[in-house]
């Protein structure tokens, strides 16, 4: 069953569905529901925010809770983040034998451009990291007191790939400015990257291990932005330190290591840096 069928969400419940699995899609809109079942999806229409709503969860073997913030949704980052946790949390006692968490890279605020992995320390800075670590907390209060016989956070980098990036390049050809600075660091993961990392931590992820879910090699932002630039026949990006970006803290930010993930799941990205996957992301962006 899956919290958060979306970008990532729908990619792991086809590969799973393919896999012959019977998948289950949680989601509070009639409109997600019959889209699910378009799709081989069954849905569960309940909301997360709601506790009296999630009494419905049936029994099943494995969760993937993957929820984003919907700004639309009409509720604070925390309270999803962490209220709509806890509420799923509280209700899936004894129903579920496996729960694998998506985190954050933003739970790490170290911002000098040092390496961090899952041994770093982690003092966020900003309040979706600050949030992101608050939920990490509630799964493991709640998974060593249950009967589930594994769990797991994966604390993804920036999800990038198909889709995601039309405004972007948009802005880009218009030859609009770039928010922030062009010397801080980036940590990504091509989405398809992303779904086979959830793929593998059901395979093989050791107990209540964490896992820091990103591709091979950080990239500046000036970088990434020129070389999207390039890709889709813009001018070269201008920064705007004056403008507060939306990602990172506004310094150099931390680098992160995918080395756990690799060794201790053989783990491989198809898209290991950008240089692959900016073009594949740009002609499936492009072509639909």
């Amino acid at each position: 069953m899956i919290f958060g069928c979306g970008y990532l969400g729908r990619r792991v419940a086809r590969a799973w569905i393919d896999a012959g699995h019977e998948v289950l899609a949680v989601t509070r809109t009639q409109k997600n529901a019959e889209s699910f079942r378009q799709s081989g999806i069954q849905p569960v229409v309940a909301d997360i925010c709601d506790p009296d709503s999630l009494a419905i969860l049936p029994e099943v073997d494995l969760i993937f809770y993957a929820v984003g913030f919907d700004r639309n949704s009409g509720r604070s980052h925390k309270e999803v983040t962490c209220g709509g946790l806890r509420n799923v949390l509280s209700s899936i006692n004894g129903r579920c034998r496996r729960f694998i968490y998506v985190s954050s890279t933003s739970v790490f605020g170290q911002s000098a451009g040092e390496w961090v992995d899952e041994s770093s320390e982690c003092k966020p800075t900003q309040p979706g990291g600050q949030n992101c670590i608050e939920a990490e907390r509630l799964v493991w209060e709640y998974f060593p007191n249950s009967d589930v016989t594994n769990a797991n956070v994966l604390r993804l980098a920036g999800i990038y790939g198909p889709e995601r990036l039309l405004s972007r390049i948009e802005s880009i050809r218009a030859g609009l400015s770039v928010a922030g600075r062009g010397d801080s660091w980036l940590n990504l993961i091509h989405v398809d990257d992303a779904a086979s990392a959830v793929l593998a931590c059901e395979k093989t992820g050791a107990p209540f291990e964490t896992y820091v879910v990103v591709d091979d090699l950080p990239v500046l932002r000036s970088e990434y932005y020129t070389k999207l630039a390039e890709l889709v026949g813009g001018p070269a990006p201008v920064f705007n330190p004056e403008e507060a970006s939306a990602r990172g803290s506004g310094g150099l930010n931390k680098r992160c290591s995918n080395k756990t993930l690799r060794e201790r799941l053989k783990w491989t990205p198809a898209y290991p840096t950008i240089a692959t996957g900016l073009p594949a992301s740009i002609n499936s962006t492009t072509s639909t």
